[in-house]
């Protein structure tokens, strides 16, 4: 038979699944353990902003899912469809059931391209793109290397979080740079639309953003949500605040990339563990410890949650040890009642691309302050950090960190 119960069941295999599953195994080989995740492959989205810049091949995003589930993990290959923390159980598509006595819940984030008319229909054709999807990312590149200057190019930013945050920046500077270098860089040519009201949250990294910005001629519109776009026209609807009004705003583009809102996946907004009667559903876990408030021997990590951190691969690394040490405290006293926990500052790191060999690292924690790793201004663009992005951590995300070789 089958096994249907599980000491720890994990829902999601991606990078915070496989991450935790892999350290908690390999602190506690003894374990009882179950991953829920339908894909068979395992994709490494960090590089799709690299991709669309042309600077790096998308066939080294994508490995089998197989060869990263962690050893003594036992492979619920379907999909969760329904949380009943209240039964300790999790109720899968195809019907069945999962009862456990610890849950770990990282699904990922989930895009809404039905938030944006148009989108299903036109992405990835009329040089309306996203680095946001594994079929779009080189198309990206396709509209950036064909934009001939006589439209405008225009990237857009939702006005929910997202996940890596800075991806619609880094997008807008490495096809800024090619313009650039192809001598056909104008004013009024590239347009940054965001629903959001700043450049960037952590005022040292905004500064040198912003010098960016303008060194590219970029236009600067915030508070303007993409809401539609038409491919026959070629022109993007954008929802723009001011103060209490909206005003609806036709732009016309030659190419446009898209960011899409982005919420937690159905099955956790509807569950009980989502944060009671938020719209974008996320879980509700403590942001220092990641344990459930209401459900304690439930805990959260990655962009399924409601801490406020970026939504990066980053903040999982950090958030990786504070959980497995909470969870295994759990496990080895038979409590949810952890006297001392672990506790995540909110880490997250976003490496921001601003042209081709240039990068700007930002780290930063919950206060929105800077939390540097390296002994030197990370508020400066550096070829350095460039390498870092493109050569180092791919390599350390594949051969470390899903290994659950590499936390904190």
């Amino acid at each position: 038979m089958p096994r249907t119960h599980y000491q720890v069941l994990v829902i999601g295999g991606g990078n915070a699944g496989l991450s935790v599953a892999a350290h908690l195994l390999r602190r506690k080989p003894s374990l009882v353990l179950g991953i829920i995740e339908p894909s068979d492959k395992h994709y490494y989205q960090p590089a799709w902003t690299l991709v669309g810049g042309g600077a790096y091949d998308i066939n080294k995003t994508v490995q089998p899912e197989a060869k990263y589930m962690p050893k003594g993990a036992d492979w619920i290959k379907d999909y969760a469809e329904e949380i009943l923390p209240d039964q300790n159980t999790v109720v899968t598509r195809s019907g069945d059931r999962y009862t456990y006595d610890y849950l770990v819940v990282c699904p990922g984030i989930q895009l809404d391209w039905h938030k944006i008319k148009g989108a299903d229909r036109w992405l990835g054709t009329n040089g309306i793109t996203s680095v946001y999807t594994f079929k779009t990312a080189p198309y990206t590149h396709q509209c950036i290397t064909s934009f001939t200057g006589k439209g405008k190019a225009l990237f857009t930013a939702p006005n929910t979080p997202i996940k890596c945050g800075g991806a619609p920046q880094k997008i807008m500077y490495l096809a800024s740079d090619n313009f650039r270098r192809r001598g056909i860089l104008r004013p009024d040519m590239v347009h940054f639309y965001s629903g959001g009201s700043i450049i960037f949250s952590v005022q040292k990294y905004a500064e040198t953003l912003l010098k960016v910005c303008n060194r590219y001629q970029i236009g600067l519109h915030f508070l303007h949500n993409c809401v539609e776009v038409d491919g026959d026209n070629k022109v993007a609807y954008f929802e723009a605040k001011q103060g209490d009004t909206v005003e609806r705003v036709a732009v016309e583009f030659e190419m446009i990339h898209l960011t899409p809102p982005q919420s937690a996946p159905d099955f956790i907004k509807r569950s009980p563990l989502a944060v009671p009667n938020d719209p974008l559903g996320w879980m509700e876990v403590d942001k220092h410890t990641l344990q459930h408030p209401r459900y304690p021997n439930v805990f959260g990590i990655g962009d399924v949650t409601n801490t406020p951190n970026a939504k990066t691969g980053a903040a999982i690394r950090k958030q990786n040890p504070v959980l497995v040490e909470n969870l295994l405290y759990c496990i080895e006293h038979k409590t949810t009642t952890i006297p001392q926990p672990k506790t995540y500052n909110g880490y997250g790191s976003c490496p921001l691309i601003t042209g081709y060999g240039k990068l700007m690292l930002a780290e930063f924690d919950y206060n929105n302050q800077p939390q540097e790793t390296f002994p030197f201004d990370q508020g400066k663009e550096r070829f350095s950090m460039w390498l870092l992005k493109k050569e180092v951590l791919p390599r350390l995300y594949w051969h470390a960190i899903l290994h659950g070789r590499m936390q904190g």
